[in-house]
């Protein structure tokens, strides 16, 4: 499998456990498979849901700034990548 770098982690909210994600570049929808990878973040979530400004999405696209429920903690400046097929 390979990654891809879609964008970067600008915030996370604890409580509800949601990272705020701006998309840089490709796309991602829910079903993807997604990597955070930073200094001491390093796990893979399967996307269940997003929002773009509060409001549910399926899709996101480059330019986007994304809410997504995550399962662990991650850290502004974290890298986040979607897993493609080889």
């Amino acid at each position: 499998m390979a990654e891809k770098k879609i964008g970067e982690v600008v915030k996370f909210f604890a409580k509800p456990s949601v990272a705020a994600v701006h998309i840089t570049e490709g796309d991602v929808q829910v079903g993807d498979s997604i990597k955070f990878s930073g200094h001491t973040t390093e796990f893979t979530d399967v996307i269940q849901s997003m929002e773009v400004d509060n409001k549910p999405v399926q899709k996101a696209v480059a330019g986007d700034s994304i809410g997504l429920k995550v399962s662990d903690r991650v850290r502004p400046g974290d890298e986040v990548f979607k897993i493609v097929a080889d």
